[in-house]
């Protein structure tokens, strides 16, 4: 490539603003996941509930959201990020709503599935976006940004929930949320618009499409396209390692204070500032991944290996940190090793994100991204039931994160060794080896 395409100061501002949303709203998205968590002993003071009641209430939400993944990101494809985005927006945001309004166990179960299902459509959305409005040089960068909504809305939801909980009581938290995310559907629907929908010059088109190894089409994935992904070894790949990934995010997310009460005695005054703090590295592991991708293309490497390789050597680093921190006998080495871990996690999910808007063609990288999504999810649900079971077992946190370090190092294995080509457009390449 002798002159490589750049974005006109039009599509810099597309890019911005896009990005600005999925921000916004990928930070609701994550502090909406929160409520229930940070209102927890309100809860189950006002409704009776008992500890298996909110063990319940909490894995439902990431049960809904696992299996909505597959059919999320197909419609995401087939209507288009805008249409797909601001309704599930809408739907989680109207089970916030619902939320408050509950009066039992069966009423909150039901809310927290709708939760689930709304939030489904947010990254393979993302992705999509993503691959729609940037050339796969600047993709890594890209995808960081929004991703990195995750980690900041993690950090922020429980000072914020906490204070709306304390002045408005737990019923408005909840409300106040969905109302915002009310607003933020409204803002993305009357804002964003697709490539087709903006009349974009020959060089802008250029820009959005040179260098991608996989086809460009932007016709709308069909059933039959959609299905045929599954035959693809890359394709399970980016289920194996993205599993890996999320299970120890989840091991961190779902029990990182109890860990630091009960493991390394840290009282509760200061737990929720403690357990704040490696999410902030999160923050900046999420934009690191994605400028080392950038990075890596524009020196040559193939758009594929510039995502794989950090991806699963990140997971790989993970393993090592997570070790650390279960075996260290210091407080302080514990929580800069799990700094480290979250960091290296989020640089792993950022470049399993880029991932979908190279490996497979236009028309399906919300499907694909959803697909690795499910995965994803599947290690995320498990990661705290398990979790806690290992616990209650051993009366100690260690077996749990070592059995996390170990699944990190299985799936990174499982990543490098069947995430290869990209996939074609057309019928099944044989140098791909599919499944």
């Amino acid at each position: 490539m002798t002159t490589e395409a750049t974005a006109s100061p039009r599509l810099r501002r597309i890019q911005i603003t896009a990005l600005a949303l999925l921000v916004l709203g990928g930070v609701v998205n994550y502090i909406d996941r929160a409520t229930l968590a940070v209102g927890n002993p309100l809860i189950r003071a006002e409704l009776h509930l008992s500890a298996a009641d909110m063990g319940l209430l909490l894995s439902a939400f990431l049960w809904a959201y696992a299996f909505s993944q597959l059919p999320a990101g197909a419609l995401v494809d087939r209507l288009g990020p805008r249409r797909l985005l601001a309704v599930g927006m809408a739907l989680w945001s109207l089970a916030q709503l619902l939320g408050g309004l509950v009066r039992g166990f069966g009423e909150f179960f039901i809310a927290r599935m709708l939760l689930g299902v709304g939030e489904a459509p947010m990254f393979p959305a993302s992705a999509r976006v993503a691959r729609d409005w940037f050339n796969v040089r600047d993709r890594g960068l890209a995808t960081g940004l929004w991703n990195s909504s995750s980690t900041l809305g993690t950090a922020i939801s429980a000072p914020l929930l906490t204070m709306l909980m304390l002045t408005f009581g737990w019923r408005w938290m909840f409300a106040l949320m969905g109302l915002a995310g009310l607003a933020v559907a409204a803002m993305f629907y009357a804002i964003y618009r697709e490539p087709h929908q903006r009349d974009l010059t020959a060089a802008e088109h250029r820009y959005r499409t040179e260098g991608d190894e996989a086809d460009t089409r932007q016709s709308p994935v069909t059933w039959a396209e959609w299905k045929r992904l599954f035959a693809f070894r890359t394709t399970w790949g980016m289920l194996v390692g993205y599993f890996g990934t999320i299970y120890v995010t989840w091991i961190y997310t779902a029990w990182l204070p109890a860990y630091l009460e009960q493991e390394r005695h840290i009282s509760i005054r200061h737990t929720g500032w403690v357990a704040a703090v490696p999410y902030v590295f999160g923050i900046a592991g999420s934009i690191l991944g994605g400028r080392v991708v950038d990075w890596l293309v524009k020196r040559g490497v193939a758009p594929m290996s510039s995502r794989k390789y950090p991806m699963a050597g990140a997971l790989l680093l993970t393993a090592v940190a997570t070790t650390i921190a279960a075996l260290t006998p210091s407080n302080v080495v514990a929580v800069a090793a799990i700094s480290v871990s979250i960091f290296l996690l989020y640089v792993s999910s950022t470049s399993a994100w880029a991932m979908p808007s190279v490996a497979a063609p236009a028309n399906c990288t919300a499907s694909l991204g959803a697909m690795q999504n499910f995965g994803g999810y599947l290690g995320g649900a498990l990661a705290p039931t398990v979790t806690g079971f290992i616990v209650q077992a051993t009366g100690s946190f260690v077996p749990a994160l070592l059995v996390g370090a170990a699944m990190a190092v299985v799936c990174a294995g499982g990543y490098l060794a069947l995430v290869g080509g990209t996939i074609p457009a057309a019928g099944p390449d044989p140098a791909l080896a599919p499944a």
